[in-house]
């Protein structure tokens, strides 16, 4: 593997544990359960991703633990196994989309909530917007323990930024793990805002953004996408105050 291989490697590796790390900070975690991954350059025409080890807790997750898998399941690098629920998600996704790189899955209250409903996201902040046509929805399979389901996870994510698991749970994809953090964290404070309105609803009137405007707002989105890596930077820099482990 090439000089640039490794040093790229090494910082794919950085941002995925800074991710998980991160995660665990904002409430995101469900113990060992949820799943981040980011997709390695190939090598000899092989799709590699690291992906956490299965047993644990994100706040203990450091670069030298992620495991390197194939996306036919076989570890390639690392001594640990990994959730097989995991990698039919992330499979999916990595062999479907060359621009999802990162893909995230979380189990957080207000996501597990949205999934729960037959309502969509709806456009009710400016935060909403940001996922105006741009959310798949996915139905419930059970556990996902079937490789068959990872057709029927593209189809449902076509080329959206973001997927809800009904019954389930939230996704995001992303060119870097910069970009999937960012879309996973506005997600769920899109959800979060649309349980707390729910909670409301019957002591006030609701005011949705009408949907050219919420197209609008959306449109002007695309013109600040490239700060994510700015706030990412910033996120680390929050990190490395807190507990620089994660890069070891």
């Amino acid at each position: 593997m090439s000089n640039t291989a490794i040093q790229e490697e090494a910082v794919l590796r950085r941002d995925l544990a800074a991710a998980y790390r991160l995660a665990a900070m904002l409430g995101w975690e469900d113990t060992i359960y949820t799943h981040f991954s980011v997709r390695l350059p190939d090598i000899d025409n092989t799709a590699r991703f690291l992906i956490n080890p299965f047993g644990l807790m994100f706040d203990e997750i450091k670069a030298s633990d992620l495991v390197i898998v194939d996306v036919n399941g076989k570890i390639l690098e690392g001594d640990a196994d990994y959730n097989l629920a995991g990698f039919t998600i992330h499979s999916a996704v990595h062999t479907a989309r060359d621009d999802a790189h990162c893909v995230m899955h979380t189990h957080t209250i207000p996501g597990m909530a949205l999934a729960a409903c037959n309502d969509e996201i709806l456009m009710l902040n400016q935060i909403s917007t940001e996922f105006y046509k741009k959310l798949g929805y996915h139905n419930y399979e059970g556990v996902a323990w079937n490789l068959e389901e990872r057709q029927r996870i593209q189809h449902s994510l076509g080329d959206n930024i973001g997927l809800v698991l009904r019954n389930h749970g939230l996704l995001s994809v992303g060119e870097t793990v910069a970009d999937a953090f960012q879309i996973m964290y506005y997600l769920n404070k899109a959800c979060e805002i649309q349980l707390a309105t729910a909670q409301m609803a019957g002591l006030t009137k609701v005011t949705p953004i009408p949907e050219k405007l919420a197209a609008y707002v959306n449109s002007q989105f695309k013109s600040v996408e490239h700060e994510r890596h700015v706030v990412w930077q910033a996120w680390l820099r929050k990190l490395e105050r807190i507990d620089p482990s994660y890069k070891d």
